[in-house]
């Protein structure tokens, strides 16, 4: 039997949609912005300012940018092999750690979950940081200072915690025990199936924090074959400031033709470009992993 909506249900559906319309136009036009700026000459941007459709197509921005491209594309793959190993081992740790904290059987659950919790309340500051990595741990201008510090954080395994916590019940656990299964077996073969969800939600949050990482490679690298593609591009566009700023202010031209403002959209459309074609593929993971442990009774 269908029921018949009422004329004040339809103008709330109506409703709703015009605002989640206008929601992602909104949501889209900054890109858009973007997208035609760098796709528009650095002259035009400075006289005309930023227009959804280019007035003046020009690829000055990319061609600077890829002027070397095997600088290019070894800060790519420098970016890429962090994020991806970076995202595996820390989807390992952070999801043990998780169903640990979550096994009532574990004697000292809340002592280790208050230390993991009053991490997130304060810190030691970074000169100890910085200490830590290159003078105890000796990671200073290797890839384990890009990938190590990144990965336990405590607000995803505190995440984690209440999402294996709602997603795999305590029966579950019990029967497999009772069956003979230790704890990696059910930790491979029953919790991580069942986290599926949660766990593309933590992977894109620590993908995300890898890709757009550039302060560790700022601390901690010298070595520019082991720059990550952020900061390497935050050069870029530094240096190339720097020589407009100087030459201005000497009353020399040092960066004649150097398009800056048409370059900065298109280092964003380089770095944003990957991690956009990612994200369709966990959406839905990722709005259920964020919401299943929202409501429990």
């Amino acid at each position: 039997m269908k029921i018949r909506e009422d004329r004040s249900s339809k103008w709330f559906q109506l409703t709703a949609y015009a605002v989640v319309i206008v929601g992602c136009i909104l949501c889209l036009l900054p890109f858009l912005l973007i997208l035609s700026a760098s796709l528009t000459s650095n002259a035009s941007i400075v006289r005309d300012g930023y227009n959804i459709i280019p007035r003046e197509f020009s690829l000055e921005g990319y061609n600077v940018i890829f002027k070397v491209p095997d600088e290019v594309l070894r800060a790519y793959s420098v970016t890429i092999v962090v994020t991806v190993v970076g995202t595996l081992i820390g989807l390992l740790m952070i999801t043990m750690a998780g169903y640990v904290l979550q096994r009532k059987d574990f004697k000292y659950r809340n002592f280790f979950a208050f230390f993991i919790y009053f991490t997130t309340l304060f810190g030691g500051g970074l000169v100890p940081y910085y200490m830590l990595i290159t003078k105890y741990l000796h990671f200073a201008n290797t890839y384990y200072a890009l990938i190590w510090p990144s990965l336990m954080t405590p607000f995803l395994i505190i995440l984690m915690r209440s999402f294996i916590s709602s997603a795999v019940p305590d029966e579950v656990i019990e029967s497999s025990k009772i069956d003979g299964a230790n704890d990696f077996l059910i930790y491979y073969r029953i919790v991580l199936p069942l986290a599926i969800p949660g766990l593309a939600t933590i992977g894109l949050f620590l993908a995300l924090h890898f890709w757009n990482d550039w302060f560790s490679s700022a601390l901690y690298i010298n070595d520019t074959s082991k720059y990550q593609l952020q900061f390497y591009l935050y050069n870029i566009i530094n240096t190339s400031s720097f020589l407009t700023n100087i030459g201005a202010g000497a009353g020399v031209v040092l960066a004649e033709g150097v398009p800056t403002e048409t370059m900065k959209m298109s280092m964003a459309i380089i770095v944003t470009g990957p991690i956009l074609f990612l994200y369709p593929f966990v959406q839905r993971y990722f709005v259920k992993g964020l919401t299943i442990g929202a409501v429990k009774g």
